[in-house]
């Protein structure tokens, strides 16, 4: 259970001042130059050491992919990239940041540039985020006038430039490649890699991509020192991390909670239980709409972190709980999944392009029980053809929902199909 003490944002909730003159009373804007002035190396070293792990969903450590910018210019720019794009479905914490603690993320854009030799940064929001993106602008427009970015940036003798960009409302855009493309004005296609980003990423020079999360805890661990962070929740699952619950449960809500805490803590100690006890939970997707279900048996004692939810046959991903109660239509959740994935396809890969579309509609005939048992393994043969054969993650995040599905609740599917039958000789 986290320590009130050890909250990165203390204005999760909007209850407090969000101008920088309260994010300031808060401790944020604290010896920034300070920070800078240790040098890029030792803030990379101390990123390493914190054992903290991108917050966008694959969980890479956010250190050593700093450490991947070349050290010194070959005479390209170097760029931060902020992913704000956050559009996986049930996923609301990146939104909470830029509402209510924008100061946070503005700090951390600067010290983290720095730390990659960029002069500049861009945020790229995603297209609903109106008030979120006006939140932050003037978050960005008040460092200005403090001169806390710009020239000089908070006297630390670093010239800072921070760009806010808003996207046009494509989940494909949060694909870190596709993202570059569209910040660069073309389609929102991702890319082949090689070259990553590091090599030639935005413009062609060498850019990170973070996430929003991932960037605004930068400043607080840097300040308290990485062994604080480490010393939060377990190794290789260090640090705290923003849960975002919706679904059957008495108070959904969006907390900062550190890693490792268990399903059934966080659910009784912030969501006031499930909905109807817990006799009545279902299923769970523990990381947003991408990764797979898990049986409501089986989550009670999940922990919940990257290691944790591996063992349960999930992923943490960014930490979006979608708790599911027995009145869920299991095989309609999942068919709505599939609308989205078919819907948000850039279409550039042959897998995923037809194979969205082809398990949307055999989803669809499956929800109103008009199909064959031998059907449903036959769709679950063709995820496996669209899983890891598409350039982005699009394909296996159209995937992973269905074979949990069939994993998981494959005795449903059959017995509608079964009493749909009958129904129909019953008619004849």
């Amino acid at each position: 259970m986290l320590k009130d003490e050890d909250r990165i944002f203390t204005n999760l909730y909007g209850m407090h001042d969000r101008t920088l003159a309260g994010a300031q009373a808060r401790g944020h804007w604290d010896g920034t130059a300070d920070i800078i002035k240790k040098g890029r190396d030792w803030i990379v070293n101390e990123m390493k050491a914190s054992g903290l792990r991108g917050r966008g969903g694959a969980g890479f450590p956010t250190g050593l992919k700093w450490s991947f910018m070349p050290k010194e210019s070959d005479g390209r720019p170097s760029y931060l990239v902020v992913n704000a794009d956050e559009s996986e479905p049930g996923t609301c914490k990146d939104r909470e940041i830029m509402r209510h603690d924008p100061h946070t993320l503005v700090e951390g854009c600067l010290i983290a540039s720095f730390a990659m030799n960029a002069n500049a940064c861009y945020i790229y929001i995603r297209g609903e985020y109106i008030r979120e993106k006006e939140a932050l602008q003037a978050a960005i427009d008040e460092a200005y006038a403090a001169g806390l970015v710009g020239k000089n940036a908070a006297k630390s003798g670093w010239d800072f430039d921070i760009y806010l960009t808003h996207g046009a409302g494509a989940y494909i855009c949060g694909e870190e490649t596709a993202l570059l493309e569209s910040l660069e004005g073309k389609k929102g296609m991702p890319r082949m890699k090689p070259p990553f980003p590091a090599g030639a990423g935005l413009y062609g020079c060498p850019t990170t991509v973070n996430n929003v999360e991932s960037i605004a805890v930068v400043p607080t661990i840097l300040r308290r020192g990485g062994g604080w962070f480490a010393g939060i929740g377990r190794a290789n699952n260090a640090g705290t991390k923003l849960f975002a619950i919706s679904g059957h449960v008495n108070n959904p809500c969006v907390v900062e909670e550190e890693m490792g805490i268990s399903f059934e803590e966080l659910i009784e100690k912030h969501c006031g239980g499930i909905k109807g006890g817990w006799d009545n939970l279902k299923a769970v997707i523990p990381g947003g709409s991408s990764v797979p279900n898990v049986r409501g048996e089986n989550m009670r004692d999940a922990i919940m972190d990257f290691d944790g939810l591996k063992e349960k046959g999930s992923s943490l991903g960014t930490a979006a709980v979608i708790v599911m109660d027995q009145s869920t239509d299991m095989i309609k959740a999942i068919w709505r999944l599939s609308k989205f994935y078919k819907h948000e396809s850039c279409g550039q890969c042959t897998p995923c392009r037809e194979g969205t579309g082809w398990m949307m509609r055999v989803m669809e005939r499956l929800v109103k029980g008009d199909a064959s048992v031998e059907e449903i393994d036959m769709l679950f043969d063709v995820t496996k053809q669209v899983e890891g054969h598409t350039i982005c993650a699009l394909g296996d995040a159209a995937a992973w929902p269905i074979q949990a599905l069939i994993r998981n609740f494959r005795d449903e599917i059959e017995d509608r199909i079964k009493h749909k039958r009958i129904a129909g000789i019953a008619a004849e």
